[in-house]
């Protein structure tokens, strides 16, 4: 049985599918409050759902009684509720999980991370004291650190709809980022529960390609998208949101979107050699939404 924390969310979801379509046993940890519909689909793929809370050290002991392992993508950025923070769920909520896999001898544990930003702040600082905690915890381990999903960042959530003309373009937009699809991300999160090799090991996630945001605005427009009306937000802007951020959410937000216009690199060669397969390009991710766009 595999407990995936985290399982409502883009990432989680598929990363349940993946598991399913394997037919392994799944145990998807949700919220009474999550979305009623995408609990639904994960019953329908086969997954048993648990009702907890990374808020609630005693609800996570009884997810992971009988675990052979735990894959957490969990955030407070992406999906918050009442109570959620950056303290109460990437760090203190986080550290129960871990201690509650390690009382429950969870054999291992896939804790998917971010590559470390050129600008700090509280959620890295939250990301790295539950590494050291992973790492600590003497269970085998994989820590998975992702750059930018371009399904996130490369998005109209962000202000980039090259596909209906419009970006919104941190910084410069010259600075190269190894865009990542969380598509991959998810396939090498299952695939640390088989690979050897992946166990104990902290594993930087880039995408294949190294591209600005410039360059990728120019791909959509010459695979077929409209000309691009361009929105620069200095460089200088972000830096004063950040110093200006009113809590931690706010210069999370500030410090990725900082850490986005001076550039996010990582090669996938090391992963690829532990995990051979093809990665999603821009180029591809470029191709889906433009297709997707034409048949609306």
């Amino acid at each position: 049985m595999i407990l995936v924390v985290g399982s409502t969310g883009l990432l989680g979801r598929e990363i349940v599918r993946l598991l399913r379509a394997a037919d392994v046993p799944v145990r998807a940890l949700v919220r009474a409050s999550s979305d009623s519909s995408v609990q639904a689909t994960l019953r329908e793929q086969g997954a048993e759902t648990v009702v907890g809370d990374l808020k609630s050290p005693d609800s996570l002991a009884a997810a992971c009684d009988g675990v052979r392992a735990v894959i957490s993508t969990a955030s407070a950025t992406l999906s918050r509720q009442p109570g959620d923070s950056i303290e109460s769920v990437d760090e203190q909520g986080h550290l129960a999980l871990v201690n509650a896999a390690r009382n429950a001898r969870v054999d291992h544990f896939v804790h998917v991370s971010f590559a470390p930003l050129h600008v700090d702040c509280a959620l890295q600082r939250a990301k790295r004291t539950v590494e050291r905690a992973v790492e600590e915890s003497e269970m085998a381990h994989t820590i998975l650190q992702p750059l930018d999903f371009m399904e996130v960042w490369l998005s109209p959530a962000l202000g980039f709809d090259p596909v209906h003309g419009k970006a919104r373009i941190l910084g410069d937009g010259q600075q190269p980022v190894n865009w990542v699809s969380f598509l991959d991300v998810a396939r090498f999160a299952v695939a640390a529960l088989e690979v050897p090799a992946l166990r104990d090991k902290t594993l930087p996630l880039g995408g294949p390609d190294a591209l600005s945001q410039l360059d990728v605005v120019r791909l959509f427009e010459q695979l077929g998208g409209p000309k691009v009306e361009l929105e620069f937000v200095p460089e200088g802007a972000l830096e004063a949101q950040l110093a200006g951020a009113q809590n931690p959410i706010e210069e999370a937000f500030a410090a990725l979107m900082l850490n986005t216009a001076r550039g996010y690199r990582a090669s996938p060669r090391a992963a690829l050699e532990l995990v051979p397969g093809r990665m999603m390009t821009v180029r591809e991710f470029a191709t889906r939404q433009l297709k997707n766009a034409q048949q609306q």
